[in-house]
């Protein structure tokens, strides 16, 4: 991880004036960092490894996977599947990734991104509720940024029963 970290770094690091007229057309055309960067297939292995780990593995795998997304913070940043949600599968590998990433650096882009992901599984008839309260399981429960736990995040986006 620490590899593809120093890979990523510069374009994460890149400065971004937003002021100046087409920034966000630029910043699209570049597409995502991982392949910028010529990393994809290494961190979609990465990412499948870690997620493996941190989902069969005891609360000591998980804190310490969620200390090196805390750690990396360029590949943190970066790490993005590359599928949109189609299925129950992909469903469980976003939810998996936001919890490892635990808010990242800012707990409110992190529930946009989860309120994203959600929307994703409800426009392809995927029932998440079920998957937010597995992965809600492995989650933190430090509240990082006065917003909530990261498994407090999950909870509140299952429908009220």
């Amino acid at each position: 991880m620490m590899e593809l970290d120093e890979r990523l770094r510069p374009i994460a690091r890149r400065p971004v004036d937003i002021l100046s007229p087409g920034w966000i057309e630029r910043s699209h055309s570049r597409g995502p960092a991982l392949d910028e960067a010529g990393a994809r297939p290494e961190a979609e292995t990465l990412l499948a490894e870690l997620s493996a780990a941190y989902a069969q593995g005891p609360e000591e795998t998980r804190t310490a996977i969620r200390r090196l997304f805390a750690e990396c913070r360029s590949f943190a940043w970066a790490a993005l599947w590359s599928r949109q949600v189609a299925g129950a599968d992909d469903l469980r590998q976003r939810l998996i990734l936001f919890s490892m990433q635990d808010q990242g650096r800012d707990s409110r882009d992190a529930l946009l991104t989860l309120q994203g992901i959600c929307s994703e599984a409800a426009a392809a008839g995927v029932d998440a509720a079920p998957m937010l309260r597995e992965v809600a399981a492995l989650s933190s429960t430090v509240n990082r940024y006065g917003m909530g736990s990261t498994r407090d995040m999950l909870l509140s986006q299952c429908p009220a029963q």
